[in-house]
């Protein structure tokens, strides 16, 4: 992943913006769904339940696009894309209370 621009790095970890995340379906159709995120060490994680739309189209090298805005300007945002590198339940609790405190301020 290239890395994020100096200018949008703000948007990936101090503001509470959403992305919406672009996959594809089996019938080669997109789907786009307002996700929280996080940025770490270079990537961007999502975290979604079993059963879920995203969790059918986000497999390992599936091609993924996010489009992250400025909660402040609506007008401003980010467009990342990419494929994705990894889909794992390790650490799956630990990341989705992580975002809880990002987005809601609460611990899980």
């Amino acid at each position: 992943m290239p890395d994020i621009p100096e200018k949008f790095r703000h948007l990936m970890s101090d503001k509470r913006a959403f992305a919406n995340l672009a996959t594809v379906m089996a019938d080669g159709s997109p789907q786009v769904t307002p996700v929280w995120f996080d940025y770490s060490n270079g990537k961007i994680r999502v975290n979604t339940a079993k059963g879920r739309v995203k969790s059918r189209t986000m497999t390992e090298g599936a091609k993924v696009a996010l489009a992250i805005m400025d909660p402040d300007n609506s007008y401003r945002y980010i467009q990342v894309r990419g494929t994705v590198a990894r889909v794992t339940e390790n650490g799956a609790d630990q990341h989705i209370d992580s975002l809880a405190k990002k987005y809601l301020d609460k611990d899980t």
